[in-house]
Order: C-alpha cells, then sequence, then structure tokens
C-alpha cells in the first residue's frame, strides 16, 4: 500500500483571529502570538519527516508556511489559489452583531462562497498535490475553515473547528488493487478519531 500523507495546518493567529472578526479572503497579517503558535506546531511536526511545504497566498498562510520551512530546514515550494480561505462576501471584516447577523443565510451568509464551493475547490487542489508528489510527506498551510470543511468532505465526517496554527494530519492511501481512500489520523494535534475514555 503507497500512501501520501499531508500535515493540513492553519496559520498562526492574526490581529482580527484575536478580535473575533470574520476574515474570509481579506489579507490581514499574522500577529506576535500567531508566529509563536506556528512555531510551537512546527516543533510538533519536527518529531517526523518531511518533504516540502506548500500554502495559500494569503500572507497570514506564506508567512505561516515560511516560519514552518525554516524551522524545519524546509522549502515552500509553491502557492495554491485553490487553498484560500472561504469568501464570506460582506460579512468579511465584521464582528458578532445585528449587522452581521442580518447577513445571515442558512449555512453562511449573503454572497458568500458555499460550504459545498469551498471543499470542492479544495478537495481539488489537495488531489493535484497528491497526483504530483505519490508517497511523499507534504505540510500545506492554509485557512481555518477551509481545512474544516475539506478534512469533513474527505474524511467521510464532521470535523470540529480547527485552531490558530492547528494541524491535522490525513494520507491518501493507494491499496495494491488501485482503489484509492483517505485516512485522517490527527485533528487539532491530536490522535483522530478521539479513543473512548476507560
Amino acid at each position: 500500500m503507497n500512501a501520501t500523507t499531508l500535515a493540513l495546518v492553519r496559520h498562526g493567529e492574526t490581529d482580527w483571529n484575536a478580535e473575533r472578526r470574520i476574515q474570509g479572503r481579506s489579507d490581514v497579517p499574522l500577529n506576535d502570538t500567531g508566529r509563536a503558535q506556528v512555531r510551537a506546531t512546527a516543533a510538533l511536526l519536527r518529531d517526523q519527516e518531511w518533504d516540502f511545504v506548500v500554502c495559500s497566498p494569503l500572507s497570514r498562510a506564506r508567512e505561516s508556511a515560511e516560519i514552518i520551512a525554516h524551522e524545519l530546514g524546509l522549502e515552500v515550494t509553491g502557492q495554491i489559489p485553490e487553498l484560500v480561505e472561504r469568501h464570506y462576501g460582506r460579512a468579511e471584516g465584521m464582528q458578532d452583531g445585528d449587522e452581521l447577523r442580518a447577513l445571515r443565510i442558512p449555512g453562511g451568509f449573503l454572497e458568500a462562497e458555499t460550504e459545498e464551493e469551498v471543499a470542492a475547490r479544495a478537495s481539488i487542489a489537495l488531489r493535484g498535490v497528491v497526483a504530483r508528489n505519490p508517497g511523499a510527506r507534504i505540510i500545506v498551510v492554509a485557512h481555518g475553515t477551509l481545512i474544516r470543511l475539506t478534512l469533513s468532505v474527505l474524511s467521510g465526517g464532521p470535523i470540529e473547528s480547527i485552531s490558530n496554527a492547528g494541524h491535522c494530519v490525513i494520507s491518501h492511501l493507494l491499496d495494491d488493487d488501485a482503489a484509492a481512500r483517505w485516512s485522517l489520523s490527527v485533528v487539532n494535534g491530536v490522535a483522530w478519531p478521539v479513543p473512548e475514555p476507560a
């Protein structure tokens, strides 16, 4: 059985994260807390072999990818436009309140990209990464909602929110008869599925 393994890492904290603003595709940079979070995640990934890093083109993801690559002695080999965060339309930049609530519709916000659209474009992008790099171990730095929705589709079950700089590990497994499947083993740095209490 051949496996291609992806560590999906959410970028570190930004000021908008700290202020609980909807960020989406707005290009908000990391803050110092976010940089420290990403360095801590790099330390968690250090005990495994990784080949290279790719990322979303938004600056918070790019800087997070560069920090991880520096800490692990890797290269950021590319930016993947399809891994940008969900577009939230007029809701971007808003905090919870009456104005934001007025934009809510089932599954999101007026003028926003749907969850299905986000998961579809990101799933296609990740399948492309796997197809171009069979057998590799790749760190992919992207965004919380995108990672959550995409892992939910690929793993076949609901995933909770992804923490700033949280990492998830999913493998694309190709059986001897060429049947492919995805296997999720880590969510937010914790083994998945969470073991039942004894």
